[in-house]
């Protein structure tokens, strides 16, 4: 019999986290479904199955839903799996990394190495309502493919992905500096902003300057994919979690007023070093090279291409040895009513769990 899988979207972000979960899911002969949140883009493809409604959800009956956010409806049918949608990187330097956030919506962490297990294996002893199992990053195995294909540019190629966050974006800041290098390198750019990023003024000059240099693409989506990620031979940035994914293609990144910067960046404090950076990550030194192999490795122990596999894997084994037997998760009802407020979905099934 066919098992069946929902993936929960409520950010836009979600869509290239998925879909390599999806290919396995699919190579294994199961089925999988998608329910988007409401205000969230639908970015579908023809052959991928959309639940419009919440009762479309509860007919279909998963045994698990995956979600790459930071929240899940709890009423959902199936054992509740957390992805994640980054890797701990904790890029406004708070003292506190959101990224270990427990808010009692999951049954499971699926976390991604050493950065990322340890600090959440301390969490589910504290907590003890979910497992965590260390099965690398969905999205790695799309980058693990494009990784092993080898890209050939008649002329560098600069991606610039800045984060949405107001305090640290480096947006507008860098804009006359790329305008400059647009017009007077021999160098081709793709500018892609967080699906976040909401000050509309930064955009349209950014989507102006695309419209008026022949060799600068704005790319609409702003979904940072593996194969965008390949096209580029060097990444611009600021402190976007995209920095790690970028690295696990064996290529280098400046930084402009990274929050946590290191030996695995050429993080600048000047517009003006930023021309000198790039001109140095595009020839790709050495001792770089190795820095940002070993940062890397501490993030994502799993490049294999093999992470969805064991995403599944686990959830079999939560299910076969610890679905009903770990503490109850916490009551979270004013969330609980909210969620449901949402979708229209019957507020007394919340006083049930009273």
């Amino acid at each position: 019999m066919k098992k069946k899988y929902l993936f929960f979207v409520s950010v836009a972000y979600s869509y290239p986290i998925l879909r390599p979960l999806q290919d396995e899911i699919l190579r294994r002969g199961d089925e999988v479904a998608w329910f988007i949140e409401q205000g969230c883009p639908k970015l579908l493809e023809k052959n991928e199955r959309w639940l419009r409604s919440v009762q479309a959800v509860m007919d279909y009956n998963p045994i698990a839903v995956f979600a790459p956010g930071n929240y899940i409806y709890d009423f959902f049918p199936g054992v509740k799996v957390c992805l994640f949608h980054g890797y701990p990187i904790n890029k406004r330097g708070d003292e506190k990394d959101d990224h270990f956030s427990v808010r009692g919506w999951f049954d499971m962490y699926c976390t991604q190495g050493e950065t990322s297990t340890a600090p959440f294996k301390e969490l589910e002893k504290k907590y003890g309502f979910f497992k965590v199992y260390e099965t690398g990053w969905c999205k790695a195995d799309a980058l693990v493919k494009e990784r092993n294909l080898s890209s050939h540019n008649a002329r560098p190629v600069v991606l610039y992905s800045t984060t949405f966050t107001k305090t640290i974006t480096s947006a507008p800041y860098l804009f006359e500096t790329i305008k400059r290098l647009a017009k007077e390198k021999e160098w081709d750019w793709i500018i892609s902003f967080h699906p976040k990023f909401a000050n509309s003024d930064i955009l349209k000059k950014y989507k102006e300057l695309a419209k008026t240099c022949p060799n600068v693409i704005f790319h609409e989506s702003g979904l940072v994919d593996a194969e965008l990620l390949n096209r580029a031979d060097v990444l611009l940035s600021d402190a976007s979690s995209v920095i790690v994914e970028y690295m696990m293609l064996d290529k280098p990144v400046v930084t402009y007023c990274n929050t946590t910067p290191g030996n695995h960046l050429l993080n600048v404090t000047d517009v003006n070093e930023v021309e000198s950076a790039l001109e140095k990550a595009l020839s790709r030194p050495a001792a770089l090279m190795e820095q940002i192999r070993a940062y890397v490795d501490r993030h994502e122990a799993h490049l294999d291409g093999e992470s969805s596999s064991r995403v599944l894997d686990a959830v079999n084994n939560y299910i076969w040895y610890y679905q009903g037997r770990t503490r109850t998760k916490p009551w979270n009802l004013v969330r609980k009513f909210k969620l449901r407020w949402r979708v229209g979905y019957p507020l007394m099934s919340t006083l049930r769990l009273w």
